[in-house]
């Protein structure tokens, strides 16, 4: 099976909370990345939240936008909305920075929205691109790369058996701490 547009969803009995991984319809991609939340929710009945429009969010939107349009294939890979499937709320983004490089490697990238924090959102975002990746057969290795700072996000890359490989210096976020757990 290969990474489709449908919505992937984590498995409650394993993280905890059940959480959709939905794909950001185009408009409502160019409106985050626009900042206008009222045209992004008057084209989509998710419930959209305004940490979506933050200054943070805005610049994944913008970069996001770029890669797809250059390349529409990218789009089922890349961020998506994390949605509680028992709410319906919006409660952070979380997707592949893009499709699989030469190697099989695809880097993740997670960000829950703060009013929604310590409550596994996190963990079941994490968990359900990894089984989205394992699903994938040309995906051989996911990578996370982490500021040093972040420790709850290294402790639960550490908790599914991510191992350090190396740093490097990211334009936005400095010194990140690079992380890769072999699938295959």
């Amino acid at each position: 099976m290969t990474i489709t547009a449908a919505p992937w969803t984590s498995d409650p009995s394993r993280v905890g909370v059940r959480v959709r991984l939905v794909q950001v319809p185009r408009d409502v991609l160019d409106a985050l990345a626009d900042g206008d939340l009222d045209k992004a929710r008057s084209l989509t009945d998710l419930d959209l939240t305004p940490y979506l429009t933050t200054a943070e969010c805005r610049g994944l939107w913008l970069r996001r936008r770029r890669q797809i349009t250059r390349d529409a294939a990218e789009a089922p890979w890349v961020t998506r909305l994390v949605v509680d499937a028992e709410t319906g709320a919006v409660v952070g983004r979380a997707g592949f920075h893009g499709q699989p490089d030469a190697t099989g490697m695809v880097e993740v990238g997670y960000s829950i929205d703060p009013t929604c924090r310590r409550r596994g959102y996190a963990r079941a975002s994490l968990v359900t691109l990894i089984d989205a990746a394992r699903r994938d057969p040309r995906v051989n290795t996911v990578r996370a790369s982490i500021r040093p700072d972040n420790v709850p996000s290294r402790n639960l890359v550490d908790q599914y058996g991510f191992r350090v490989v190396g740093e490097q210096w990211d334009e936005e976020d400095g010194l990140e701490t690079v992380l890769e757990l072999n699938l295959r």
